[in-house]
């Protein structure tokens, strides 16, 4: 059943209606620009804040410049879901090429990273309605399903990660929709309020002492011995070390980390409030979910239940959202006859990076520190990284991680311009209609 479109929407995030009245505050006068400064960071999202907020309160001179609006980029753009992200890192293919004991080290500190930042935001007491609802992945064909309990075996071999067997005649007290063929629920995974996270963070990390500077695009990155001099329009900066965080927005004189990079645009749809009964018709007990396709979509209730939150690919780069909800409503209206009826309130989308092997990395080029290509898992990965770093920076052993030892590779000829997209997703399109 195909949805009754209209255009009446607002073309922004839903998140964004939550914090609107205490936007994140942010110098864009460079006469408050200090000479010089310990660590700068490009890139003012969660990577780039959470580094921030460790290097402050280690006692750095810390700085923080963001090409946009802070909060403008994926970081207040994505679905807010929270979890490991063990079907993120591409098993079966690390394995061939590092060795299935490099791959377990990868789930175990997948799964610290995850705990690590469930704490830090108790322990921080930040607002952002953090909530452990857990998440169901359905088996999208009938030959997904077998995989699905098979992953979920060999994952509890390695972690304690506790996963839930459902079969399609139980599937309806965890979603509501025969589109599936059964799945599994992860129990311990959660969800996040993106933007109001990303706020809090910006507090602590000004309260600490870094500063942040909005609308300031880095022109220039020299170096010069031990030193780093920054080019913001007219005005310039040293510092000893660098950190690049930009991930789907990398551009500019970073031309060695877009080549490493797949940009992709991931779009959502927020539907008008509804009925606590119609929400509980598509998610029963307010989980997270996700399925097996290729070209897989996501969706959850929103943190006040009123609302359905509808994710996935956008299918072109730009941002037109004209052509977008069209494809993700329909494609929800498919899954949920009954949302067919359903007016949609926000439309928005945002870029996320990929890596060629499907892996965050995390490391050192030309003398400056990375971390970035979280593959659409950024909430938990992003905070993770941007703490990891940090800490990197201050020489620390905790810096450590086993990501850093996966090399961060492009292929020959590419730009970061990826041309070829067009034709994978189709090719993905055609394997989901086939169940491959």
């Amino acid at each position: 059943m195909l949805a009754k479109h209209s255009s009446n929407y607002i073309h922004a995030p839903y998140w964004q209606a939550a914090i609107a009245p205490k936007k994140t505050e942010a110098s864009i006068n460079h006469r408050d620009l200090p000479k010089r400064a310990d660590t700068v960071i490009i890139g003012g999202g969660y990577t780039g804040i959470s580094a921030a907020i460790t290097l402050a309160r280690a006692g750095q001179k810390v700085v923080v410049f963001e090409a946009d609006a802070f909060g403008n980029g994926a970081s207040s753009r994505n679905g807010g879901m929270l979890g490991p992200s063990f079907s993120k890192l591409g098993e079966n293919g690390l394995e061939r090429q590092y060795g299935r004991e490099q791959v377990h080290a990868t789930i175990r500190e997948s799964l610290s990273a995850f705990n690590w930042l469930v704490n830090f935001i108790r322990n921080e007491q930040i607002d952002c309605d953090l909530q452990i609802c857990g998440r169901f992945r359905g088996a999208s064909h009938p030959a997904h399903y077998a995989g699905l309990i098979e992953q979920a075996s060999e994952i509890a071999k390695i972690v304690d990660f506790p996963a839930i067997e459902i079969s399609r005649t139980q599937q309806g007290d965890e979603v509501g929709s025969n589109a599936y063929y059964g799945g599994v629920v992860y129990p311990t995974d959660g969800a996040v309020h993106p933007a109001k996270l990303f706020h809090g963070l910006c507090e602590i990390a000004k309260r600490d002492g870094a500063l942040l500077f909005d609308h300031s695009p880095v022109r220039q990155v020299i170096k010069n011995n031990s030193q780093f001099t920054i080019s913001i329009d007219d005005k310039k900066i040293t510092a000893d070390h660098v950190i690049i965080a930009t991930n789907g927005y990398t551009g500019g004189p970073f031309g060695k980390f877009k080549r490493r990079l797949i940009p992709i645009r991931s779009a959502m749809i927020a539907t008008e409030e509804l009925p606590e009964s119609v929400i509980r018709s598509v998610s029963p007990k307010l989980r997270c979910h996700g399925s097996t396709e290729r070209l897989s979509v996501y969706y959850r209730p929103s943190p006040d239940g009123k609302r359905i939150l509808f994710g996935g690919r956008s299918l072109g780069y730009g941002d037109c959202p004209q052509i977008y909800h069209k494809y993700l409503q329909n494609f929800m209206t498919r899954l949920f006859p009954q949302l067919s009826n359903a007016k949609l309130d926000y439309v928005w989308s945002g870029k996320i990076a990929y890596t060629f092997d499907h892996v965050p990395h995390i490391g050192v080029m030309d003398g400056m520190h990375y971390a970035m290509g979280y593959c659409g898992s950024g909430v938990g990965r992003a905070n993770y990284f941007g703490r990891k770093i940090a800490q990197k920076v201050l020489d620390q052993a905790e810096g450590y991680t086993i990501f850093e030892e996966f090399p961060f590779k492009t292929r020959p000829f590419y730009t970061g311009h990826p041309w070829f997209l067009p034709a994978i997703m189709k090719w993905h399109s055609l394997a989901d209609r086939l169940g491959f």
